[in-house]
């Protein structure tokens, strides 16, 4: 039987980040769409008007994270990228073949959500009956690209994973290229390092505030980069310097134009460089259940927003104007979510064979 163990005693911030990460962003959809979330924001509006406002601001963590595993399986050290410009499809290739079953699941969780919320509620939120262009591009992650209509709330996130998977891909062979082992130690490091700082600059300082570039990679690899940085900080000896390229790169994108999600994302990849408390979070009680949530984290991530269109849909029609039933019907689907995600990652992820490690909110 697949279990989840408990995290490594040197990596628990990437466990806690994500485990906290896809809570917080559950939650953010929760409280923001559908029509149980209004009735939580009369009753509570300080809070959940917070909630709605930053806990968007999770997907910075995921960033990060994600950068951070994707440099230490694919370019652990900048003058060591592990990957070939001829092997650059078939690396892309096999990210997409791994995030592609819970993928395909959750559109068609999506599709049959939507259609009972659209006979049982009427919502704005609900998405329309699909069309085969728009499935075709959502399982092509094309979906933004080509405006096509979001089907549901996490889809566009895989999309940009894959897109970042693959520019990091080709940053790391453009690095392994340059970075040729006649050269001197030093000469090679700054070599390997150049394409991924020079990256991360040019989003931080300018793809980043291109409100309409937020489809392509290169909006977000700002914090995927500082995440890729982090890894490469792991080795003791190059801790220090990586400390001071982050603290360095944030500190300048700011000063450009103060931005709360890269101040988020310098923070992670710090938390990732250093792994503060690291004993302390391993032994606590905590570290179980958070090793959990952070296995199962991808599933819950696509599946929670069709869910909560079901329950809406069933709150509504059986008890539209009672708050009581509608805090049940947003605990219920938080619970639900957790439920059907473990099942998911149990039915997609936890068998050895074809379990996928392709992004942040993906086990392992």
């Amino acid at each position: 039987m697949p279990s989840v163990r408990a995290s490594s005693c040197t990596q628990p911030w990437v466990t806690w980040s994500k485990a906290i990460a896809s809570q917080v962003i559950v939650w953010h959809h929760l409280l923001s769409y559908g029509p149980l979330a209004p009735t939580m924001a009369s009753a509570w509006p300080s809070a959940i008007g917070f909630m709605q406002q930053y806990g968007r601001l999770a997907v910075q963590v995921f960033l990060v994270v994600g950068g951070f595993l994707a440099a230490r399986s694919l370019w652990p050290a900048p003058e060591a990228p592990r990957l070939a410009a001829r092997d650059w499809a078939a690396r892309v290739l096999a990210r997409y073949l791994r995030l592609v079953p819970m993928l395909l699941l959750a559109l068609v969780v999506a599709v049959a959500a939507a259609a009972l919320a659209r006979v049982w509620m009427q919502d704005a939120d609900t998405p329309a009956a699909p069309t085969f262009p728009q499935l075709l591009a959502h399982v092509l992650l094309l979906q933004d690209i080509v405006d096509a209509p979001a089907l549901s709330t996490g889809v566009w996130y895989v999309a940009i994973d894959l897109q970042l998977f693959a520019l990091l891909a080709a940053l790391a062979a453009l690095a392994r290229a340059l970075a040729r082992p006649a050269l001197p130690e030093g000469v090679r490091v700054a070599a390997g390092a150049l394409p991924m700082i020079a990256g991360v600059v040019a989003s931080l300082a300018y793809f980043n505030l291109q409100a309409d570039a937020d489809m392509w990679a290169p909006y977000f690899l700002g914090a995927y980069g500082l995440g890729v940085l982090a890894a490469w900080g792991q080795r003791r000896p190059r801790r220090a310097s990586a400390t001071s390229l982050v603290l360095t790169l944030t500190a300048l994108a700011l000063l450009i134009e103060w931005r709360e999600r890269i101040a988020l994302a310098g923070l992670t990849a710090l938390l990732l460089l250093w792994q503060p408390w690291a004993p302390a979070l391993t032994r606590s009680r905590l570290s179980v259940p958070m090793t959990w949530l952070a296995a199962i984290s991808y599933g819950v991530f696509l599946l929670h927003y069709p869910l909560s269109l079901a329950v809406n849909a069933a709150i509504v029609r059986a008890a539209p104007a009672e708050p009581g039933w509608h805090l049940f019907g947003l605990l219920a689907t938080w619970l639900l979510s957790l439920g059907c995600g473990w099942l998911a990652w149990r039915w997609l992820e936890a068998r050895p064979a074809r379990a996928p490690q392709a992004m942040a909110l993906a086990s392992g």
